[in-house]
């Protein structure tokens, strides 16, 4: 009879390795934890698969995916790079689903040696590497979150480049009919929809410089913090994996002899619990973040100083070069 690699006591924890969405979480519960299983071989044959099959909510081919030759100029680099973000979060998805399948086949290995203290380590130490799959796949959404964000700047460009062209046409005409008909009374007309094409294009741009700067700054804070999370809950996974392997007795042994029975089945239950205290108990150092971002900028020096803009929307080297001329007409009235 072939034995379990977790008691059946402790059945109730496991749930297939199921994580929940971030939407299901902030719906339903405060903090974002699930149950973990304390034997990857619980999921049975389930899990056998997970490193097949596409990832779900991403679409395929499409003739969607033919966009990039028809870009503006204004955001065509941009839509690469989101094009490019997408193979990351493809790859971070594949690492996902591999790690789980590695975890599976380690768990089915250790079961054949026949050595219970292999048995029971590799199965656990499965465990913490399907946790470590899941966390690469959390990474891919975050990843994923961000490029839509990156995503806006590119539709806010997409927007302002027909007003750009709009106002160099407009501008090309006159030189044209000046160069041609200097006394022609459709100058006027042009000059007109000049003026209002460049306040239009004032509005566009002012738009797509505060969008800009927005997203751009959500997109990577939310990039930034999600790497912390993965990494910081990848040490903790670590951590504990390491201690399962402290379990497994290596002490070489003598051809004929005996190896001491394994008896350390219940700390190995007591270390994944551990692990999963820790992982939920997990939470964002928020005082690092505000730390960094309340930081005072660096100090400019030399030619950087005539690029700071200062309240009345003078810059520093315009204002020196006042003050100076102001001081040299005050030694003038001395003299």
């Amino acid at each position: 009879m072939s034995r379990s690699s977790a008691d059946d006591s402790f059945a109730q924890f496991m749930s297939s390795h199921h994580r929940y969405s971030r939407h299901d979480v902030a719906s339903n519960s405060p903090l974002s934890y699930r149950n973990r299983a304390l034997s990857i071989r619980s999921g049975g044959k389930a899990n056998k698969s997970s490193g097949t099959g596409t990832s779900g909510g991403r679409t395929g081919f499409s003739f969607n995916s033919l966009r990039g030759t028809v870009q503006p100029e204004l955001s065509r680099k941009l839509f690469r790079l989101i094009k490019s973000e997408n193979n990351l979060v493809t790859a971070h998805e594949t690492a996902g689903r591999e790690r789980i399948a590695i975890a599976q086949q380690l768990s089915d290995w250790g079961e054949q040696t026949g050595d219970d203290g292999v048995n029971d380590v590799s199965d656990k130490v499965g465990v913490i590497l399907s946790e470590m799959g899941e966390q690469e796949d959390s990474y891919a959404h975050a990843l994923d979150e961000s490029r839509g964000r990156l995503k806006t700047i590119r539709n806010t460009e997409k927007s302002v480049q027909p007003s750009r062209d709009g106002k160099v046409k407009i501008a090309d005409e006159i030189a044209k009919l000046k160069s041609k008909e200097p006394e022609s009374t459709k100058l006027v007309v042009l000059e007109q929809e000049l003026v209002r094409a460049e306040a239009e294009n004032l509005v566009a741009e002012a738009q797509l410089t505060n969008v800009t700067r927005q997203k751009l700054k959500e997109a990577y804070e939310a990039e930034f913090a999600a790497t912390i999370e993965r990494a910081e809950k990848q040490i903790i996974l670590a951590k504990h994996g390491r201690r399962l392997l402290a379990l497994l007795d290596d002490t070489p042994v003598v051809p004929g002899d005996d190896r001491q029975p394994y008896a350390h089945g219940q700390q190995a239950r007591q270390i994944l619990n551990d692990c999963e205290d820790d992982l939920r108990e997990w939470q964002p150092d928020q005082e690092a973040y505000l730390d960094a971002a309340e930081s005072p900028p660096p100090s400019l020096k030399g030619k950087d100083k005539g690029i700071l803009a200062v309240p009345g929307g003078t810059s520093v080297r315009a204002q020196e070069d006042l003050a100076g001329a102001e001081g040299l007409k005050t030694a003038e009235v001395g003299a």
